[in-house]
């Protein structure tokens, strides 16, 4: 899925920190990207609106769209 600036999305992900799968909702802004990191993870750095701060995940599942209304 190709996101554009300011498309909202929900995302799952393995969270290290928690020790199980999260969701998250999330925007993807002019700072966004999907890259592979130097071990060659596939990573995700996206804007959570949840937390309000970027975050980077890993093992994650494509971002679904999120209705316009939410």
């Amino acid at each position: 899925m190709k996101l554009e600036i300011n498309d909202k999305f929900t995302i799952g992900y393995f969270a290290k920190k928690h020790n199980k799968r999260i969701f998250r909702k999330g925007i993807w802004t002019d700072l966004s990207r999907e890259w592979i990191s130097k071990s060659g993870d596939k990573l995700l750095t996206y804007y959570d609106l949840d937390n309000q701060g970027y975050r980077t995940c890993l093992l994650y599942t494509s971002p679904s769209p999120r209705d316009k209304r939410q």
